[in-house]
């Protein structure tokens, strides 16, 4: 592939993540309003979204963070949030052909879930390359960091996210990918099921392994589904 068609699949990549990453400012934004209430100052909540770059993790570290932190506790939470990108990455790994393996490496370093799914989507249709890719991930990346960096110097000003309605912005990004991923009954009783086992786990058990609790929820539900299809289809 020439320079002129590297630009034009980076450009591509650029395009397909842009409503995402406009969905993405709020929520970047009251990620660093909440860092500023637990006295993060801009910087540290910038270098946060920049070495962590994980809106979940980093939500859940904000909801139990401590002065002193508790790194064990924040650590944990954070692993127990991230653990879909084994399987993430391992889905992602399989469409990834024309990448050599410091391209995939560096690649899994800048996995998010928007970025994640908008991969699947292109790999559906064409070919996945490292400058698609790229244009996902840098502009989706840059806009996360500075967003939270200036959610934390603009904290102050912005107020309350709740009453402004902006934490409802992590949830809607959520629905829709998740919506762009709907295969019907199947993905229903998926959904279903870890949500189910989430908000349980939530109301029974304290900590964060709702999360956990959902996760495995939602892949019990999917070998029981896929089975199920199998047994049917089987003459």
């Amino acid at each position: 592939m020439n320079g002129n068609a590297r630009f034009q699949d980076f450009l591509g990549g650029m395009r397909a993540i842009s409503p995402l990453i406009a969905a993405v400012i709020p929520i970047g934004l009251v990620f660093g309003a909440v860092a500023a209430t637990k006295g993060l100052s801009p910087v540290e909540a910038g270098l946060m979204s920049a070495l962590v770059f994980a809106g979940g993790s980093q939500f859940v570290a904000m909801d139990i963070w401590t002065h002193p932190a508790s790194w064990t506790g924040v650590g944990f939470a954070a692993l127990l949030v991230n653990i879909r990108h084994v399987l993430m990455s391992a889905s992602l790994g399989t469409r990834m052909d024309n990448f050599n393996p410091p391209a995939r490496y560096l690649s899994m370093l800048f996995l998010a879930d928007e970025i994640w799914a908008m991969a699947e989507f292109r790999a559906k249709v064409a070919r996945l390359t490292p400058a698609w890719f790229a244009g996902l991930a840098m502009p989706f990346y840059l806009t996360w960091v500075l967003s939270g960096l200036a959610g934390a110097a603009l904290g102050a000003f912005l107020g309350d996210p709740v009453v402004l309605g902006l934490d409802f912005a992590f949830s809607a990004v959520f629905i829709v990918l998740v919506m762009g991923f709907w295969k019907g009954p199947e993905t229903g009783a998926v959904l279903l099921a870890s949500g189910g086992a989430a908000v349980a786990t939530q109301h029974f058990v304290p900590g964060v392994w709702y999360i956990a609790a959902g996760a495995i929820a939602g892949l019990a539900a999917a070998l029981v589904t896929g089975k199920s299809r199998d047994i049917e289809v089987t003459p």
